[in-house]
Parts: C-alpha cells; sequence; structure tokens
C-alpha cells in the first residue's frame, strides 16, 4: 500500500521524532509511507490534488486539527494519531474543536498516546469512542560508551574537581515557550547559592530565536543554571544516564518522549503536573511531580537527602517503560491498525 503521512515536521520537535519512527515501522510491513511536511500546503485541496497526482491509496496524520483538516477532502481511507496539544489545547478553540469533529467522524482509526487522552477525547466527541486505540510511544535509548561527563560539565561551564559530588539535574527540550524552561531557573539559582553543589543544565535546540535570547539572557544572571546546545542523541542519553535527575517543566505535553528515556535510562524524573506528564509519571511511585517552583526545590532536596526514595523511582520506571512503551509493541499496532485502511 503506497501512503501519505502528513505531519507537523518542525526540525527536532517531538512531532517529527515520532513520525519518523511511526513511518519506519509502516515501512517494515512491506507498505511505502511517503512523510510529508503540513507546512507544506495551504488548504485540504492542495492535499486532495497530491493525493491523485501520486495515487496514494491511504493517509495517515499526527494531530486531529494541523493535520487531519487537511485529509478532509481526500477520498482516501485514512487515521489519526493525536499529537497531544490537539486535545490538550486546540480543542478549546470554538472554530477548531468542529473540524476536528469531522476529521475524526471521517478517520478510519484514532491512536491516542494515553487512556488520559483518550478519555478526553471521548468527552468531547463521544459517539467516536470506539474508534480510538491507546498505543503508547515506543521507547529505545542507547548512551555512548565513550562519553566522558568532566568534559560534557566543563564544556557547559561546569568546572568543578570534584564532579562526583554535585547533584546535576538535566532539562531536555527545544527552547520554545511550551517546554517553559525558565520556569526554574530563579529558584534553582537561588538554591545552588545556598548549596554549590546542585546545578541545572538545559539541553536542547534552538527552535523559537527569539525566545532563545530570552532564554541565554537570563540563564546569563543565574547562577548554577547553564546553557548547552543540542547533542547527538547517543551522547544525550549518555548524559542523562550521569545526571541526578530529569527535570520537565513544560507548560503541555502530549507525551514527553525525554520523561520516558530518563525512566528508561534509570534516572529519577521531576515533572511539572499537567495532565500529560501525570499520565506517565506516578507521584513517588515512577517519578515525582510538582505544581510550583518551590515544590520543586522541596522534591529535589528530598531525592537527594532519601536514597531510598531514588531507588525506588528507578526501579518502577524503568519496569513501567519496558513493559508499557516497548516499540516492538507499538510496532504491531500500527501494522495491525493500517488492515484498516484497505
Amino acid at each position: 500500500m503506497k501512503l501519505l503521512f502528513m505531519a507537523c515536521l518542525s526540525p527536532k520537535t517531538g512531532n517529527c521524532t515520532t513520525a519518523e519512527r511511526i513511518r519506519e515501522h509502516i515501512e517494515a510491513a512491506g507498505h511505502t509511507c511517503v512523510l510529508r511536511d503540513t507546512a507544506d500546503f495551504k488548504n485540504p485541496e492542495d492535499v486532495a490534488d497530491l493525493i491523485a497526482e501520486e495515487k496514494y491509496e491511504g493517509a495517515l496524520a499526527i494531530h486531529l486539527y494541523k493535520s487531519g483538516r487537511l485529509l478532509l477532502d481526500s477520498c482516501i481511507p485514512f487515521g489519526i494519531v493525536f499529537g497531544g496539544t490537539d486535545i490538550n489545547e486546540d480543542v478549546k478553540g470554538e472554530t477548531k474543536r468542529p473540524v476536528m469533529g469531522q476529521v475524526l467522524q471521517k478517520a478510519r482509526f484514532a491512536v491516542a498516546f494515553s487512556n488520559r487522552l483518550k478519555e478526553e477525547a471521548e468527552a468531547f466527541w463521544p459517539f467516536h469512542g470506539s474508534k480510538i486505540y491507546v498505543q503508547p510511544q515506543g521507547i529505545e535509548t542507547k548512551a555512548g560508551t565513550c562519553f566522558n561527563w568532566r568534559s560534557f560539565l566543563r564544556c557547559t561551564g561546569i568546572d568543578n574537581e570534584n564532579v562526583e559530588d554535585l547533584h546535576v539535574f538535566v532539562l531536555v527540550c527545544g527552547l520554545r515557550k511550551v517546554k517553559d524552561p525558565l520556569y526554574l531557573v530563579n529558584v534553582f539559582s537561588e538554591w545552588h547559592v545556598e548549596d554549590p553543589s546542585v546545578y541545572l543544565i538545559i539541553i536542547g535546540p534552538e527552535i523559537d530565536p527569539l525566545f532563545t535570547k530570552e532564554v541565554e539572557l537570563n540563564v546569563k544572571r543565574a547562577r548554577g543554571v547553564f546553557l548547552a546546545p543540542e547533542r547527538p542523541q547517543e551522547e544525550l542519553h549518555a548524559a542523562m544516564r550521569r545526571s541526578f535527575a530529569l527535570v520537565n517543566s513544560s507548560v503541555s505535553e502530549g507525551m514527553s518522549a525525554a520523561v520516558l528515556e530518563a525512566m528508561h535510562l534509570g534516572v529519577p524524573v521531576l515533572a511539572r503536573n499537567i495532565p500529560g506528564n501525570a499520565a506517565i509519571v506516578i507521584h513517588e511511585d515512577t517519578g515525582l511531580l510538582f505544581s510550583n517552583p518551590q515544590e520543586f526545590i522541596e522534591l529535589s532536596k528530598r531525592l537527594i537527602r532519601e536514597p531510598s526514595l531514588r531507588e525506588r523511582i528507578v526501579c518502577n520506571a524503568r519496569a513501567y517503560v519496558r513493559e508499557q512503551h516497548s516499540r516492538e509493541k507499538e510496532r504491531d499496532t500500527y501494522q495491525q491498525l493500517l488492515q484498516h485502511l484497505h
């Protein structure tokens, strides 16, 4: 089967990574899957023309509104993968929600990354619940074997000989407002003054140039907080594995790959208590959830002074990811769902 796969392919974003992984699953089943960026199309008519010209037999799209609406004029069967922000944010728009409902009605199937996301969608479109399948994102990590932690810290700006005595927290995200990387900078800076062994490193690519400048200015003024450019995945995973904990401070998440990767690597997670994070982080079981910056500091201090808490969280989180976020299960699910497009 020749499939068109529509997604928002902004470089180095979660949607782009997810789309590439799903495309691999589809092609592993012997199908042809062409990935296209929604930004390349102005309206549904453009996509309908492409489908007719290229003779696509089916389609898949990530994001109910941004990608799904472009398939409304198509005459081929298609499936939808919820992106997260579509159900968390876009559904609140009075003009977007009816369009999203039309897309879901026309879709042969829909995929939600979590039960919570499925339930949220069903609250708006109760008659389409039977076509929504839950498939968590598949996770795989590979930490580089030649990684040098001391050199990494020195390149980042942390020049401390006693690296084994440090508590380095990492926040992995593209620099854009929805990730809110500045949320904890001030309180962390105050904590570093109180305890010089704690550091926060924000690692990630520049997505929003204007916001990146704001981040750079704030980080430059902060104590114990550093900004590092994106790293190749193997190096990033190695840095995460050597860190004390991974932090997520996003305003909105579909399902954070960085959080799941940290769990898989055996690194405790401290995540902002938002629906997307709460769907995968169970407080004091698979991670720690904080609702404000001060609570983050309190929980971080607790994680340092209670090794048993850290060990329990790491053990439970690793078991959870291996059971619920298997790439093999994800591959099987998408390959089976494609049968609905015949």
